[in-house]
């Protein structure tokens, strides 16, 4: 039995923060996120579903060149949404 507690927005938010910081991989976040994503027991706010969602995925790669379907500054940018719409 998995007795893990659902995180909140504020620690979804901190994985945001320790990817673009650099101190967790997209792999490791994504995998993260999709633990989450894959409970169909939990109930989820909108925004936080969003975030996950978000995170979910942010390891895809957009082509055979190695790049990323969602590069840093999209990242960056979901964090400064995710800000804006926690403070509103």
């Amino acid at each position: 039995m998995d007795v893990r507690r659902q995180p909140e927005i504020g620690e979804i938010e901190e994985r945001f923060v320790a990817l673009v910081e650099g101190r967790l991989s997209r792999d490791e976040v994504d995998r993260w996120a999709a633990s989450w994503m894959a409970d169909d027991d939990l109930v989820w706010e909108d925004l936080a579903w969003w975030a996950l969602d978000r995170l979910h995925g942010v390891d895809l790669l957009a082509g055979p060149d190695g790049g990323y379907l969602h590069d840093d500054e999209q990242v960056r940018d979901w964090l400064g949404e995710l800000r804006r719409r926690r403070a509103a």
